[in-house]
């Protein structure tokens, strides 16, 4: 028998570090704007939307939480697949962002100023997909988040991750080069040290039940400036973890 995913229990302090919410937030009236500082995500979003599309064997019709929904650019694009989408910050300007998009746009999605870890606590496995995406090299404590996310999905639910990889070449293009060289984010964007290696990731979960069931990377084409899904995982990558049934 399988042993039911332990919510992880309330931190001393949040899990969260003030001066990334200081920069989202700064640059929140940006979050729709696919000229802006967060042109990057808009033309992942449509990758990383197939991505998780696939992994969970799609998702109409299903209970969706995006932690760290930031303006809510994924959100939307689940909701639009036909997903119950709740999507979760830390951030106040960015969800005011996120809420005032959706009554331009029409998306049905639910919005609350939450913590991955009190949600955990609230509402224990009441999700079939548990969404998270470049959020995890933000955080103090990422294994925090990946648990959170862990008690937050169903037995049988998938949750996906998407972080940077650490290592000298990710240090070259996530920081260096996209940040100095080409610049596609804003310099100071990434702190090295919080980046996240696969193994991490994969270790931190089988402590919290789940099983990697998909992993793939993106790559980036600096001539024609696109993206594409890569099996090259050295840099930006994507993770499926799998919670099994219970029983």
């Amino acid at each position: 028998m399988n042993t039911p995913v332990a919510v992880p229990p309330a931190a001393a302090r949040p899990n969260v570090d003030a001066g990334e919410l200081a920069r989202f937030s700064a640059l929140a009236h940006h979050w729709w704007d696919p000229d802006s500082v967060f042109g990057t995500l808009h033309q992942l979003n449509p990758l990383r939307l197939a991505w998780i599309e696939a992994a969970t064997g799609g998702l109409a019709g299903k209970r969706v939480v995006d932690v760290g929904c930031g303006g809510g650019i994924l959100s939307e694009a689940m909701a639009g697949r036909g997903a119950a989408v709740l999507g979760i910050d830390l951030a106040d300007k960015p969800l005011g962002v996120a809420r005032l998009h959706k009554l331009e746009s029409g998306a049905v999605v639910d919005y609350r100023l939450v913590a991955a870890e009190a949600l955990a606590a609230e509402a224990p496995g009441q999700f079939d997909v548990v969404t998270c995406m470049e959020m995890l090299e933000h955080v103090p404590d990422p294994a925090s988040t990946i648990a959170a996310c862990a008690a937050l999905v169903k037995p049988g639910g998938t949750v996906v991750l998407s972080t940077i990889n650490r290592n000298p070449k990710s240090y070259l293009l996530a920081v260096v080069g996209a940040e100095y060289v080409l610049g596609l984010l804003p310099r100071g964007t990434h702190d090295y040290a919080k980046f996240v290696r696969p193994a991490e990731v994969s270790a931190w979960a089988r402590r919290c039940g789940l099983a990697v069931a998909a992993l793939e990377g993106f790559a980036y084409n600096p001539l024609a400036r696109t993206f594409r899904l890569s099996a090259d995982i050295s840099v930006n990558y994507l993770v499926a973890l799998h919670r099994p049934h219970d029983g």
